[in-house]
């Protein structure tokens, strides 16, 4: 299989992904550092639902360019 087409058949599964289930990721930060005691937080950020659209987008781009370079 050509780069192109898996890399688009990944985009396309994760942009559905995305656009039916949404995502979030965690990021720690620290907040405060005196001397070894660290108080951390921890921050959840979702990822908007236009990310999916645009990995949907991309993914159907490479897939096109894939086949089209295939023949």
């Amino acid at each position: 299989m050509r780069p192109f087409i898996v890399a688009g058949v990944v985009l396309l599964g994760l942009g559905a992904f995305l656009l039916v289930r949404g995502g979030s990721f965690t990021s720690r930060k620290d907040v405060l550092e005196v001397g070894d005691v660290k108080i951390t937080a921890n921050e959840r950020q979702s990822i908007p639902p236009w990310v999916g659209g645009v990995a949907l987008l991309v993914g159907a781009g490479l897939l096109v360019a894939g086949v089209r370079q295939r023949a």
